[in-house]
């Protein structure tokens, strides 16, 4: 847990679990505006005469699309196309790129990287002296302005400095990430929680699922495909730029239908939250897919991400002895190129 974090009124459940005593978080973040520490998030800069090259090589998205006001997801693969990480992607200054993704994943993308960064004039380092607060709820972005004096972006873009950046994430309600050095971190809260309630990070993740937008975790480290996380309906996927780690099998899945799971979004009848790796099972108990991710809603009912089959008709569907019932997810399956979503 980082310095500034222990300074909080919180209780730490653990490196990326914190909790406030306020009561009923969730509808706080419906009803008004909340602000959390972003603790489940890493952050891993890449800097250099070659980085933007170095980059292009590794990761799904053009390189060229992230000029400090597009800030798109993207991803990192093995040779089989299975994902490493997935992170969000902004350029800080000129030969300065930053990767935001779950913190339990930064280390060992750093040493997968490293492979490939003695062939080129990059230095890869992990940011521990970097805070992140997230600001969901009517007035967030009101909030940002006043008390970060940065302008809020459009979704997937990114307003600020070299010291501190804004990002806007999608939900249900208005959400920024504010990523700014930990120094700062103390003075920014304050002056926030004076118009914002401190609700615990559960809050935001409960917000990635209903935006249905799932961050891979050590869990499935190198087991999905982008595609089994909507990866390319998020705009997280470039097919038309040159080779990356990866791409041939990533391209061929898309390009064949040859995507068998996909993530989908669902609400269990009940309050047990599920572990993240948990089986999603049909009538005769066969397994069909597992749990991404697991958060109670402002109904204290458990809100999930399961990538699982895409077959249809599969009866009766239940998550740890809870019947689940699927959603509907905020955006269409299919491509969303990157290159359109940088100009909207």
């Amino acid at each position: 847990m980082y310095d500034w974090i222990s300074a909080l009124e919180a209780e730490p459940l653990s490196d990326d679990r914190i909790r406030f005593d306020t009561r009923d978080p969730a509808r706080q973040a419906l009803d008004g505006t909340v602000v959390t520490p972003l603790v489940q998030f890493g952050v891993l800069d890449v800097t250099g005469i070659d980085a933007e090259k170095f980059l292009q090589g590794q990761a799904s998205t053009q390189l060229a699309l992230v000029d400090g006001d597009f800030a798109p997801l993207t991803v990192f693969c093995t040779p089989k196309g299975r994902m490493l990480a997935n992170a969000q992607l902004l350029r800080v200054a000129e030969e300065h790129y930053r990767l935001i993704m779950h913190r339990d994943l930064v280390d060992s993308l750093a040493e997968h990287l490293r492979k490939f960064a003695v062939f080129y004039k990059v230095e890869l380092a992990t940011r521990q002296d970097l805070a992140l607060i997230g600001l969901v709820g009517q007035e967030a972005g009101a909030l940002a302005e006043v008390r970060l004096g940065v302008a809020p972006p459009s979704i997937w873009h990114q307003s600020g400095d070299a010291e501190t950046q804004l990002l806007a994430h999608p939900g249900p309600r208005q959400r920024l990430l504010a990523l700014l050095p930990a120094s700062r971190a103390t003075e920014i809260w304050r002056r926030l929680v004076d118009q914002a309630t401190p609700v615990d990070n559960a809050v935001w993740c409960l917000h990635d699922i209903q935006a249905g937008l799932a961050w891979l975790t050590a869990q499935h480290r190198d087991a999905l495909l982008p595609q089994m996380i909507n990866w390319e309906a998020l705009g997280g996927i470039s097919f038309k730029k040159g080779c990356y780690t990866g791409q041939e099998v990533v391209a061929r899945a898309h390009f064949r239908g040859q995507v068998k799971r996909r993530t989908m979004r669902g609400q269990l009848e009940g309050a047990v939250l599920p572990e993240i790796g948990c089986p999603v099972v049909d009538s005769r108990e066969k397994s069909v897919g597992e749990v991404l991710a697991a958060e109670r809603d402002a109904y204290d009912q458990a809100e999930v991400l399961v990538v699982m089959s895409t077959k249809e008709d599969m009866g009766p569907l239940s998550v740890a002895g809870q019947k689940l019932k699927l959603l509907k997810l905020p955006y269409p399956v299919e491509r969303l190129d990157p290159e359109i979503l940088a100009t909207l």
